[in-house]
């Protein structure tokens, strides 16, 4: 959520900050409901000080005198108008609450113009995507794949996208995630295990709702939300909270699977483990001061990069552009695999820094070591790392002539083999 005294004392900035990202807000409506508030706050204000006054007045007047008796009859007007102004007040100020969840993060000063995705700026790469892989095909067509990934008693049982994963199948996923987690712990990440379902205001907290309403799955009649992400009852672990200046920054990781609908998408991008309705995914999530924000993003990254470094796979960041920003992102870089198969990028992970966005919506505070008021922290999250797109890029990647995948090195200890077979 935005700070409402930014958007009141400078509209503008707000504006031209919004459309950087090229989405279609409305701020002059908001606007107008932020005035019909402090409007009427100035009446329920005023009529207090008059129900405040008459009680003063009548404190002085002897008890069953026709002035006492008036002024009884007069407070009963103040307090049956006050009453009804306060219930105006409380209507408005739900109206203003709803319109400013609607109002995007303000993109940082540093990320590039650009609309599309075509526009992100490629920051790093790592690897050689062009070299050799005379072997490779895209993972679904390795003579096999559906022993270990079986999507067709997925979609029986579940539906499209809910794919069992059978043997070493099952195994490679388990030896991702302790991979991941393991090396979360040695960057200095606290490992949770939260719960994956939250409720309403949780995912509003995080910004995912109202934005992303539809692409969530619901429950009912408990209203609780599947995450699509660990990064939303991690984030919400502080909510209402005020942490010590000295516990920052916090970092935090967890291990969930993660549901979404991803709705809209078709073609090359659904095929195989490309995009998925259920998948798991490590995340990182941190919570620090202010001032050390981005310095924490670029953290991140390196957090996240290292895991890739060491699978050996080939990769790029993106830094994205205003119009590919997403709604609560302030600044975001995107890591990307090369698919060796299916010649294309992967996205694994994305980095990003929220800045207060997250924090205000969720009160999530630290009190300064000097004193002084509490003030909101910043909140930054990124992948770290998905499991589906790295397997998918470890069986294209590392796809030999007698149809094996040799798995990384660094994965061997986990997977307890050095190949993975489809026989």
């Amino acid at each position: 959520m935005l700070d409402a005294k930014l958007l009141r004392e400078s509209p503008d900035l707000v504006r031209a900050a919004i459309a950087k990202k090229h989405l279609e807000v409305d701020l002059d409506a908001v606007l107008a409901i932020d005035a019909e508030w402090r409007r009427k706050l100035q009446d329920v204000e005023s009529l207090r000080s008059n129900q405040k006054a008459a009680n003063t007045e009548m404190a002085a007047l002897p008890k069953g005198s026709p002035e006492f008796l008036a002024k009884v009859g007069q407070m009963k007007a103040v307090s049956a108008k006050l009453k009804e102004a306060e219930a105006e007040l409380k209507t408005i100020e739900e109206r203003f609450r709803t319109a400013m969840l609607s109002l995007p993060n303000l993109p940082h000063a540093s990320v590039p113009e650009g609309r599309t995705p075509e526009e992100n700026q490629v920051f790093a790469t790592n690897g050689d995507a062009e070299a050799p892989r005379p072997h490779a095909l895209p993972h679904w067509e390795i003579p096999g794949f559906d022993r270990l990934f079986d999507f067709a008693r997925g979609a029986k049982v579940t539906g499209a996208g809910f794919p069992f994963y059978v043997g070493d199948g099952a195994r490679i996923v388990r030896a991702l995630l302790q991979f991941f987690l393991d090396e979360n712990a040695k960057a200095g990440y606290v490992e949770v295990n939260p719960p994956i379902f939250v409720n309403a205001a949780s995912a509003t907290a995080t910004g995912q709702l109202p934005d992303k309403e539809g692409q969530m799955y619901e429950t009912t009649p408990d209203q609780l939300y599947a995450v699509p992400t660990a990064e939303v009852p991690l984030t919400n672990f502080f909510r209402d909270e005020i942490l010590e200046e000295a516990q920052l920054p916090v970092y935090r990781c967890a291990y969930t699977p993660c549901f979404r609908r991803e709705a809209g998408s078709y073609g090359k991008d659904v095929r195989g483990l490309n995009r998925l309705h259920q998948f798991d995914k490590v995340e990182l999530l941190k919570w620090v001061h202010p001032s050390s924000s981005y310095e924490e993003l670029d953290k991140l990254r390196d957090d996240a990069e290292r895991m890739l470094q060491k699978l050996g796979l080939p990769y790029r960041v993106l830094l994205m552009c205003g119009g590919d920003l997403g709604f609560a992102q302030a600044k975001k870089y995107d890591l990307e695999v090369w698919s060796a198969g299916q010649k294309r990028w992967l996205e694994v992970s994305s980095c990003s820094n929220f800045e207060a966005f997250q924090a205000r919506r969720a009160q999530i505070r630290y009190r300064p070591a000097s004193g002084g008021r509490p003030e909101l922290v910043h909140t930054l999250n990124g992948s770290g790392l998905a499991v589906p797109r790295v397997l998918a890029a470890i069986l294209e990647n590392y796809l030999q002539e007698d149809g094996r995948v040799k798995i990384p090195d660094v994965l061997v200890p986990y997977f307890g083999k050095e190949y993975l077979s489809f026989a």
